[in-house]
């Protein structure tokens, strides 16, 4: 029994019936995962030591947007309030922008990008 096959007779809790020819398989071969002269790429990155600014620093630099997942570190830890003081002076330096999306992840974006601090939808 395949994937589809058990997903759709377990019926995961739900009253309405769904058939296989509902869902559409996507060929992951298929995908082309280099994206020619996007401009702007979103990278995502794991903060786990003060190594791992210098990537993002330069990706700044270069123009790109940065998701750092940070849920190594708490808020508190002095390393993580060294950590963002410098990529602070980065989206500073660039005229970028930097926010904390709770309390895993940092978005730091290049010259000319905002994050807004409303959520959408509510």
């Amino acid at each position: 029994m395949g994937f589809m096959d058990r997903l759709l007779s377990e019926g995961g809790g739900r009253s309405h019936q769904h058939t296989v020819d509902d869902y559409v398989e996507i060929d992951l071969d298929a995908l082309d995962t280099e994206v020619p002269d996007a401009g702007t790429n979103i990278h995502v990155a794991k903060l786990d030591n003060k190594q791992d600014v210098i990537v993002i620093k330069d990706a700044i630099y270069d123009g790109d947007i940065v998701i750092a997942d940070i849920t190594r570190h708490s808020t508190s830890d002095r390393t993580m309030e060294h950590i963002t003081d410098e990529l602070k002076q980065v989206a500073n330096e660039v005229g970028g922008d930097i926010v904390q999306k709770d309390d895993d992840q940092l978005i730091i974006t290049p010259s000319g990008i905002g994050v807004s601090r409303k959520k959408l939808g509510r």
